[in-house]
């Protein structure tokens, strides 16, 4: 990343480290390490790449809700900030543990048992645990190789009724594909407001869909959406029940709306993007090619009609 003599201003090393990372941190789904390669190389200076990747990676890890394997192989943990302890450690809170994480690498180096003060009180983890359940199951059956977590954002303290709390669903599923020259992933997250005085559960939801196709060319898809809807505030197992099959009615829909768009792809859509019209405004006269200049001017050169 450097300018060939007399074609411009040097660039510093802070500049060359900001490109790096807006680079490194807009890869594609699965892509970061492929882009990290080529960055590394364009670069030229080690101390320039490391700085851009020790602050890239960890953005990249978060909003692609990167999950990864645990030391012990007892799950994966999502590496997501409802999630994050500090910089490296991130709890999951099915286990009740804390990773280490290798942001670079993408790799969990050491694991412990979560503190006391890491986790929510009985009551909350009640309801916490009784939506994990259902979701899990919901995404075994909807995402095969997808991974999901339940996270406490608010009034972890609580003992007993008669507090508002908040929770959070976070799913990720990828699909890792690079030798057939296509990658994608699916993440979700939903966020739970338990309201004691109105026995009501507000659900927020933001769904994110990425795909990249790069055979012979480079065809990629990034959308989102935002969905809202609530339930009643019940017991944890039946409030569990609830708010999950609101989250797969939600994106079943979506997906549903997904793929009706990309049947409709090639009749709808295309044509959208067609001109209907020429410049002109008129529709070309076939019937009649002769009231364009251009054919009398090309008929008279080649003494054409004679």
């Amino acid at each position: 990343m450097s300018d060939d003599d007399g074609a411009g201003e040097q660039l510093s090393d802070d500049q060359k480290r900001e490109i790096a990372v807006w680079f490194l941190s807009n890869a594609p789904a699965g892509e970061i390490h492929y882009v990290a390669k080529d960055v590394r190389a364009l670069l030229g200076d080690e101390a320039v790449y490391e700085a851009a990747a020790a602050e890239a990676y960890p953005k990249y890890n978060k909003a692609h809700l990167v999950s990864l394997e645990l030391p012990d192989r007892s799950g994966d943990i999502i590496i997501t900030t409802y999630g994050e302890l500090d910089k490296n450690n991130y709890l999951d809170p099915r286990t009740a543990q804390v990773a280490t994480v290798d942001h670079v690498k993408q790799t969990c180096t050491k694991l412990r048992p979560a503190a006391d003060e890491e986790l929510p009180s009985a009551y909350i983890e009640e309801f916490r645990n009784a939506i994990d359940v259902e979701v899990s199951k919901y995404v075994g059956e909807a995402y095969p190789k997808g991974v999901c977590a339940v996270y406490c954002t608010s009034g972890k303290d609580i003992e007993e009724p008669g507090a508002d709390f908040g929770l959070a669903v976070v799913i990720s599923a990828a699909r890792r594909s690079p030798q057939n020259f296509c990658n994608g992933s699916w993440r979700s997250v939903w966020t739970l407001e338990f309201s004691y005085a109105f026995q009501l559960v507000e659900i927020k939801g933001k769904i994110q869909v990425g795909a990249h196709y790069f055979e012979e060319g480079n065809v990629q898809l990034d959308t989102d959406v935002d969905r809202k809807d609530s339930t009643l505030l019940q017991t944890p197992e039946d409030t569990a029940l609830s708010v999950t099959n609101i989250i797969r009615h939600q994106e079943s829909e979506y997906f549903s709306s997904l793929e009706e768009s990309y049947l409709n792809l090639s009749d709808a859509t295309f044509k959208d993007l067609r001109r209907k019209l020429p410049v002109t405004r008129t529709l070309f006269p076939w019937h009649n090619t002769h009231a364009l200049s251009l054919t009398r001017d090309l008929a008279k050169e080649l003494s054409l009609g004679k």
